[in-house]
């Protein structure tokens, strides 16, 4: 049986929503409690592509919220470089909020997950009763690589961006805390009003530029 409690979420968002997310947790764009001074982090058409995707279960990816089960992935190096048309972000501007899928569960929220990137046709979507075989269906391995080209392994970046999708709106109480890339971030966390407890510095979660 997966321990659901470590198996945990991470979201990143740009350190200006962090006060709005403090107050009012993790919104979708669409919500009534959304974030209308939200900065934006990551590719706009690849966002814009999302929005319209159609999941097998009839909604759209882009209703739901989306964690990945890991660090280091392939979207936050092009945030941090700026490319694909994205405007490089430092990284004491971008913060990981982490939860767990135990923690999604007993907010009673419903959830998909992805065993690759959402959008790419070879992943495969995978509903909340299929969540006790987690741990096999996801290959830990790419998700915790450091790197994930690897020449003998064309499929590895795919499953190193597995997905996991909340529908609705996170509660404050659903983050289990935030990681940021210095001391410096992670004090504006928490005079943003953060429990300082909850807020550690990890750099080794980015990427050196």
């Amino acid at each position: 049986m997966p321990d659901l409690n470590k198996t945990y979420l991470f979201r990143m968002t740009h350190i200006e929503n962090i006060s709005h997310i403090l107050q009012h947790g993790i919104t979708h764009s669409n919500s009534i409690n959304a974030n209308p001074a939200f900065v934006p982090i990551g590719d706009s058409t690849l966002i814009a592509t999302r929005s319209h995707f159609l999941l097998e279960n009839g909604r759209r990816l882009g209703e739901y919220i989306p964690f990945y089960f890991g660090k280091r992935t392939p979207m936050l190096y092009v945030i941090q470089h700026g490319f694909n048309m994205v405007a490089a972000t430092p990284a004491d501007n971008i913060i990981y909020c982490v939860s767990s899928v135990q923690k999604i569960i007993d907010l009673g929220l419903d959830f998909i997950f992805t065993n690759g990137h959402a959008v790419d046709c070879f992943s495969t979507q995978y509903l909340a009763t299929d969540i006790q075989n987690i741990d096999d269906i996801l290959d830990k391995n790419a998700i915790n690589a450091k790197y994930w080209r690897d020449d003998n392994d064309l499929d590895k970046k795919r499953r190193k961006e597995a997905e996991f999708l909340v529908l609705g709106d996170i509660d404050p109480l659903g983050i289990l805390g935030y990681v940021t890339y210095s001391e410096k971030a992670r004090q504006r966390v928490i005079d943003f009003g953060a429990d300082a407890t909850k807020v550690i510095v990890k750099p080794e979660y980015y990427f050196e530029i």
